[in-house]
Formats: structure tokens, C-alpha cells, sequence
């Protein structure tokens, strides 16, 4: 189902009989009809071993099922909220910046060691954003959140992306991914704490970036 933006921290989505999404727990704000809301404890589409591979990750961000005939509004701490339309695909984002999304999505974890070998895990951990992330796939919409807005970049063959890897939201597409080092770029360029690494993204897909270095 669409999620429609209220405002840059707001958003709504209709419930129809039959329908369901999850969300953040505590990100409710106010609904309309008769909607109900469950704690989810097989962590989202996925199952069992999801969940476990999603406790074992660190990826265990607290969900509720939302099911019913109204509208819900969803926020969660003032933050900024993006919304990204899924076609097929599968989104890749950190847990804790999951505010709500379609119940049609299959959810998973993946070991970002995978892309890129130990840069890979390298990455986890300077980011401090973990050595898994959360992958979103099939048809529907997410609902992100981030600081300060965020501004969504294409990625394509032979244009890679480079990104301050604190401002890195989520990606989808058929991305990879790599931490490399750049002497100054993040003292001369960047508004980091002094590392010089940036997040390259290569391939075909699009990189969500957010307006600031804070994490959530």
C-alpha cells in the first residue's frame, strides 16, 4: 500500500480488510476505523529462522503488526521521513531506520561481509551501523527514516557513487558495495570525525543519503 506524506516527519497509510504492514513500535501517532496492533514476535515476512538471523545480526528492532479497515499515521521522533516504492527489488537498510512497510515485503538479513570480503566488514564496523543489514524485497512501499532530509542519488555502470559512509541511509538495486580509504577526503571533504573512508557504490540501482552524520 502507498504511504502518503503528510509532512516531511508524517505519514499515512490506508488499511483495507486483508491487509496488513509492520512497523516501529511506537511509531503509531493517531489512526481512524478499526485498526489493531500486535507485537510481532517472528520479526516481520520471514519467519523463524529470519528472526533469529535478524536477533543473532543486532537487527532486532521491535515491530508490531498493523492490521484493519482506517487510516494510520505513522512518526517516530521528529525524524525526516522517506518514502521508497519498491518494483521487484530489494532495499537494503539498517533496522532501526525502519519506520513502517508493506506486509507483502519479504524480510531478510544479510551479511554485508558478503559484499566485499572483509571490506565489507571493515565497514560494519567504522560505521558503527553493524556487520548486517535488513533487505526489504518484492512490491511495495517503506517508509525511512533519517536526519535533516535525504536526497536519493542513481546509481549506474561506470558512475560509481562515493558517500560519507555516516550519511549512508539505504540502497536498492543491484548494488555493490565497498569501505576504501581516501588520505583527507573526509578532513578536507567531508564532515566526519577525522577517518578518511568513504562508501563506494557501484552497479545499477540508487543510494539514499541523508542530510547530516547523526545516526538515529
Amino acid at each position: 500500500m502507498p504511504f502518503r506524506e503528510i509532512n516531511s516527519k508524517m505519514v499515512e497509510a490506508t488499511l483495507a480488510p486483508g491487509q496488513k504492514l509492520f512497523s516501529q513500535r511506537g511509531a503509531m501517532l493517531a489512526y481512524r476505523g478499526e485498526v489493531s496492533f500486535t507485537p510481532n514476535i517472528q520479526g516481520g515476512q520471514g519467519g523463524f529462522a529470519s528472526m533469529i538471523g535478524r536477533r543473532v545480526a543486532g537487527e532486532a528492532t521491535p515491530l508490531m503488526t498493523v492490521e484493519g479497515s482506517g487510516t494510520v499515521m505513522f512518526g517516530h521522533g521528529g525524524h525526516h521521513i522517506q518514502v521508497i516504492n519498491l518494483s521487484g527489488d530489494t532495499l537494503y537498510v539498517e533496522a532501526d531506520r525502519l519506520l513502517a512497510f508493506d506486509g507483502t515485503l519479504q524480510q531478510g538479513t544479510m551479511f554485508m561481509g558478503s559484499q566485499g570480503g572483509v571490506i565489507g566488514m571493515v565497514r560494519g564496523q567504522v560505521t558503527g551501523q553493524g556487520l548486517f543489514t535488513t533487505t526489504l524485497k518484492g512490491h511495495g512501499a517503506v517508509a525511512v527514516m533519517a536526519h535533516g532530509g535525504v536526497i536519493e542519488l542513481p546509481i549506474t555502470p561506470g558512475r560509481d557513487v562515493h558517500v560519507d559512509p555516516q550519511a549512508y541511509v539505504a540502497h536498492h538495486g543491484d548494488v555493490r558495495n565497498k569501505l576504501s580509504t581516501a588520505v583527507g577526503w573526509r578532513d578536507m571533504v567531508g564532515r566526519g570525525s577525522g577517518e578518511a573512508f568513504q562508501l563506494e557504490l557501484s552497479g545499477s540501482g540508487a543510494v539514499y543519503v541523508q542530510a547530516s552524520e547523526e545516526k538515529l
